[in-house]
């Protein structure tokens, strides 16, 4: 039977300070992280960064450092029980070690499954490590990450993917130092700059692309590592933070005027998947709340674009979400409405359910006739300039009020 061998990333994987790659703002001489990890004072900590930036990795490198004993759940396939029993028997059998407990994807943890940690946290029992792509803020309890030291990793930059790259052809580990597989450094760059500064996606891929070549070929051309890739490897999470600062920076190019960088990031959203209807939802709201009375034909294109993508979907709608994207950037812009209609919630907010005058109720009935209702109502197309004029609209406690004004 073959042996089943880890992919080039696991077996890649640093075990020493001294062989980690990339965040330099982290990790280097005199930087907190390691020097946190040298004088072997490490407290729970949250790993906040992209896949691939290497979470993972520096939790293996601190338990190694700290000799302690390295233990490790994911949050996609635990719960509380298993939380639970790993604490108690790692205890058991190491008295006199510290106990590292690496959480991938804790995001993904509810609220009672991360309450589970917190008396093992606090006691100082365990060393918590967690890992994950969200936004610690949102997705973590306050109890917890009250817990823990919280560090931001950064997805890899060119140089240091490259950096990883020609270790892993040189190095014995990686099965590939006795073929001397050669690639040119413009190959090398294509490799680096598809892998979208995520290891994980450079190395397996650079795995792939060797492992597809005859055995006596040892040059690793253009085709075969986009045959490697398959497709583009683009970093976007339809539930997480790259959502959201995707679609900000779509809402604000096109606020700016910035055709081109709004279709960038249309094309980003696209690309990874999104659903065009949320696209086109969002152009909608942009037509009034940035466009508003300034072009009027603004909104009508939007809600074309979005009927356009429900009548013919993906992908030939994808044209039709850029001519929506592509006029509303070049649109001229109005805040006019949105500011009026802020300023109305906020002062309903604020006074609350006001009556309406009499003379504007619906009087359907007699009853409500002769209570007054709608008595002494001008009807507008009959009525002088004057009445028009001197008629209230408004509840007599907003009568002064002006949200809303032109020119």
């Amino acid at each position: 039977m073959a042996k089943n061998i880890p992919p080039l990333a696991d077996r890649m994987r640093p075990k020493k300070l001294q062989d980690f790659f990339g965040q330099k703002h982290l990790i280097g001489k005199g930087k907190i992280l390691e020097n946190l990890i040298k004088s072997d004072r490490i407290p729970s900590l949250l790993f906040w960064g992209p896949p691939g930036s290497g979470k993972t990795t520096l939790a293996n490198i601190i338990a190694n450092e700290a000799s302690a004993t390295f233990k490790q759940l994911s949050a996609t396939s635990s719960g509380v029980r298993d939380i639970r029993n790993i604490i108690k028997n790692t205890r058991k059998e190491n008295d006199d070690k510290k106990i590292i407990l690496f959480i991938d994807e804790i995001h993904r943890f509810s609220k009672s499954q991360q309450d589970a940690f917190l008396p093992s946290v606090e006691s100082g029992t365990i060393i918590l490590i967690g890992a994950t792509t969200e936004n610690p803020s949102f997705k973590i309890n306050n109890a917890l990450l009250s817990r823990c030291q919280v560090f931001v990793l950064k997805k890899l930059k060119i140089d240091e993917l490259l950096t990883i790259l020609n270790r892993a052809l040189k190095n014995e580990e990686s099965g590939f130092g006795k073929r001397k597989i050669k690639i040119s450094r413009k190959n090398k760059k294509l490799i680096a700059s598809l892998s979208n500064g995520d290891a994980r996606i450079l190395l397996n891929t650079l795995e792939i692309a060797i492992n597809l070549l005859e055995k006596n070929n040892t040059i690793l051309k253009r085709n075969v590592i986009q045959e490697a890739f398959q497709e583009l490897n683009l970093l976007y999470d339809r539930s997480g933070d790259e959502h959201f600062n995707i679609i900000s920076a779509f809402h604000k190019s096109m606020r700016g005027g910035d055709a081109n960088a709004a279709l960038y990031w249309l094309g980003r959203m696209l690309m990874g998947g999104e659903d065009p209807l949320y696209i086109a939802r969002r152009i909608i709201r942009f037509a009034s709340e940035d466009i508003g009375l300034a072009n009027s034909f603004a909104l009508p294109q939007a809600i074309s674009a979005y009927n356009a993508c429900r009548f013919i979907g993906m992908p030939e709608c994808g044209v039709n979400l850029a001519q929506a994207t592509v006029y509303m950037a070049r649109s001229k812009k109005s805040i006019t409405i949105y500011e009026a209609y802020d300023k109305v919630m906020k002062d309903i907010k604020k006074s609350g359910n006001l009556s309406v005058p009499l003379h504007l109720r619906n009087s359907s009935t007699k009853l409500m006739k002769d209570l007054g209702y709608g008595k002494e109502y001008k009807y507008t197309p009959k009525a002088t300039k004057k009445e028009n004029r001197e008629q209230i609209f408004l509840p007599k406690e907003m009568q002064n009020k002006k949200w809303i004004s032109f020119k």
